[in-house]
């Protein structure tokens, strides 16, 4: 017989495979999280910071309004379809297909207004083209 007490050992813990099921878990719930990037935005454009517009021969000007009529180098378009307003575009371009089109929309111009410009364009092959803005400064005036 064995009378002598026992030494107590003190328990542990062992944290390694606690740790392992927490990367786990994270690593699962960083997969698995949707990002809606597209309902939350609230946009007002256009606003940049840039040089101001300089006057060059081989520029048209396409001004779009907040209702979607069109003018091309101030004069005003009749119709909105793409046919009237390549034509317009053909027009006016005077070095033909190195005409830079210079699209300027009003920032509540429908989205609609603009590709409408840019197939015009494509349609009188006129393939370079740049957004006007207005820079922030002036924005607010």
């Amino acid at each position: 017989m064995n009378f002598r007490p026992r030494q107590k050992e003190e328990p542990e813990i062992n944290l390694i495979p606690f740790i392992d099921v927490l990367l786990v878990i994270l690593i699962f719930l960083m997969l698995s999280t949707t990002y809606s990037k597209f309902t939350e935005l609230q946009l007002t454009l256009p606003v940049a910071d840039a040089q101001q517009l300089r006057d060059h021969p081989k520029e048209v000007i396409v001004s779009v309004a907040a209702d979607g009529r069109y003018a091309v180098n101030k004069t005003a378009l009749d119709g909105r379809h793409v046919e009237q307003v390549a034509r317009a575009l053909t027009d006016a371009a005077p070095a033909g297909s190195e005409s830079v089109i210079i699209i300027s929309a009003d920032a509540a111009a429908p989205h609609q207004s603009v590709v409408t410009v840019m197939e015009a364009a494509r349609r009188a092959g006129l393939s370079q083209i740049t957004f006007a803005t207005q820079s922030s400064a002036t924005a607010g005036k």
